[in-house]
């Protein structure tokens, strides 16, 4: 029997790691020792080593790290990528918290009806859908007449909505407003109401009722959601490169650009390194605060 236990912990245990082996620690090594190495004469990689009167000589270097710690620039693209996610996250949160709840609370019919429109936008292909935001946003479009419309006869200088960071902002909330969506009714459905209604028999108001009950009893979905949102939304390129224009590239459009177009793999792992660095420190800071708040509550 216990041989039957343990075969069936290794079944379900090694599809999952061996997909984390292939696809994220194998990557990331290849990546890792492409950080040291050289760039090629036609882009690419240079030879990892080279022979010279009879002797390997290894071509590796630390030029990479160097030219990313002397130069602001990559830093400073990476805390205003860091920004955009923190406002995405939050947007979403703000925008979810209410849906879920709705959700949560709507009879058997109407909660599957709802469920289904929010992941009703995976139906169509992603590039689709923030074309279709170009087309919104863009300065023809019926809502910017509209909006400026409305500007000018209120004395403010007509805005332009398509190619700012207003239009990535509204893009990442679009695409990640679902996976902030889904946990939070996925925590919110488990509430006790009886719990709401010892509350109110004690004296306390909705407000009351929201900080002191719902909210800490939420917060797992909360960090479960500010994850699954804040994450992919850091390392996004898609949506700045079709809405936000050169003025509000990101830190994932400089690493396509520098694997796809100058073809400098070398610098472009450190930037990847550098971004998975930072994704991964977020979520063990991330992993902590939540694990602070569960032992308080």
């Amino acid at each position: 029997m216990a041989t039957r236990d343990r075969f069936g912990k290794w079944a379900l245990s090694w599809p999952p790691l061996l997909y984390l082996v292939l696809f994220f620690l194998i990557p990331s090594l290849i990546m890792l020792v492409a950080a040291f190495r050289q760039p090629g004469d036609y882009g690419g990689l240079a030879p990892l080593y080279l022979i010279e009167d009879g002797h390997r000589v290894w071509q590796l270097t630390l030029d990479n790290f160097h030219r990313l710690v002397e130069e602001p620039l990559y830093v400073e693209l990476f805390i205003k990528s860091a920004g955009y996610a923190a406002i995405t996250t939050v947007v979403c949160l703000v925008m979810a918290y209410p849906l879920a709840w709705l959700i949560a609370r709507s009879g058997k019919k109407y909660r599957d009806l709802l469920l289904l429109l929010v992941i009703l936008p995976f139906w169509s292909n992603f590039l689709i859908r923030i074309y279709a935001w170009m087309i919104i946003l863009g300065p023809q479009s019926a809502f910017t007449k509209a909006l400026n419309t409305v500007l000018v006869a209120l004395g403010f200088e007509p805005v332009r909505l398509l190619f700012t960071s207003f239009a990535v902002i509204v893009g990442l909330v679009y695409v990640h407003l679902p996976f902030m969506v889904l946990p939070l009714y996925a925590n919110l459905e488990k509430h006790d109401m009886a719990l709401l209604d010892a509350a109110q028999d004690l004296g306390a108001n909705a407000w009351q009722r929201f900080w002191r009950v719902t909210w800490p009893l939420s917060l797992p979905g909360v960090f479960a959601g500010s994850a699954l949102v804040f994450i992919p939304a850091l390392g996004m390129f898609a949506i700045p490169d079709i809405l936000g224009g050169t003025e509000s590239i990101m830190i994932g459009n400089l690493i396509k650009q520098q694997i796809l177009d100058t073809r400098d793999w070398p610098f472009g792992s450190v930037l990847s390194i550098m971004l998975t660095g930072g994704v991964l420190l977020i979520a063990v800071l991330g992993a902590v605060v939540a694990r602070k708040g569960k032992a308080r509550g």
